[in-house]
């Protein structure tokens, strides 16, 4: 089954309405036993744009396919190319407002975890610990033939040596740490293979077309079990992938919660959704629970 097709959703007309009243959020975290699950949305006040909110990247860019990755060298050519130029943005991305008050909310005992479809590693810059990466983190790179990996820097340098003065001027960024770059500005980038077999490089990402490894949904099927509610951070749930432990809370009687500016696939089935902004929402959240977000003390 394809966990991350390339799909539109348009929000039907009968989805019940946002509301700005985060008292919801709020008991649902001072009860405790809270699962984030969150999306691109909490990290695009740090920079790094979404994908289906306002001005979301979907209506300029095709994220990469499993498929055109595996089977074209050209494709993986031109994906190498704008994913180098991505990556340098990613890296000076810092976690945000939303990402500390996620971090806080754990250090103060009231999550049950986080689960983030986000492969910028913002929520562990943030300080939040044992983060399931459904998707993969861009901080990684895996060979496809020896499985072998290596730090994201690392394969950096060697791209830096292998394209000296590789310097184009984007249109954009993606979620995913994909550029905007036309075939010129691709040129005849260089691509630098596994240093240990020889084999083709990937970042370790799920792609869309590629398959979630099953031992990673589970894992996340069973944080939906042990958690007492689901609280949805920035994500449009278009996708299976997140979707389906929206559904998996809502069918075990637990509340779903969403904060999320835009109508959601995952609406329906939320207690509500909360149509603010992350940073604000959350950091409000957090002062009305007396939860710094500076990890000092609690004062309530």
């Amino acid at each position: 089954m394809r966990m991350r097709p390339t799909l539109s959703w348009t929000p039907a007309e009968d989805l019940p309405p946002g509301t700005t009243d985060l008292e919801p959020v709020v008991e649902a975290l001072r009860a405790g036993g809270v699962l984030v699950l969150s999306g691109a949305g909490i990290s695009t006040e740090s920079g790094i744009p979404d994908y289906r909110g306002e001005g979301g990247s979907l209506t300029r860019h095709t994220p990469m396919t499993y498929q055109d990755f595996v089977a074209d060298a050209g494709a993986r050519r031109r994906y190498w190319a704008r994913s180098h130029l991505g990556w340098r943005v990613f890296g000076r991305a810092r976690p945000n407002a939303g990402h500390r008050a996620v971090a806080a909310f754990g250090r103060h005992g009231l999550l049950a975890g986080v689960i983030t479809q986000n492969v910028d590693g913002l929520h562990q810059a943030a300080g939040s610990g044992d983060v399931v990466e459904l998707h993969g983190s861009l901080d990684r790179v895996v060979c496809l033939s020896c499985g072998a990996f290596v730090p994201r820097r690392e394969l950096a340098r060697r791209l830096e040596e292998a394209n000296p003065g590789f310097a184009p001027v984007a249109a954009g960024i993606n979620p995913d740490g994909d550029a905007d770059l036309t075939d010129d500005q691709v040129g005849d980038f260089r691509v630098v293979p596994c240093e240990v077999c020889g084999g083709v490089l990937k970042p370790d990402v799920v792609f869309f077309g590629e398959n979630v490894p099953p031992e990673r949904v589970e894992r996340c099927r069973a944080l939906v079990r042990e958690a007492a509610s689901l609280l949805v951070l920035g994500s449009s749930l278009t996708v299976m992938s997140g979707l389906r432990f929206v559904r998996q809370a809502a069918g075990e009687g637990k509340p779903v919660l969403i904060v999320n500016r835009d109508p959601t696939r995952g609406d329906r089935h939320a207690r509500a959704r909360v149509a603010l902004p992350l940073g604000s929402a959350l950091g409000s959240v957090a002062h009305r629970l007396g939860v710094p977000l500076d990890g000092g003390p609690a004062t309530g």
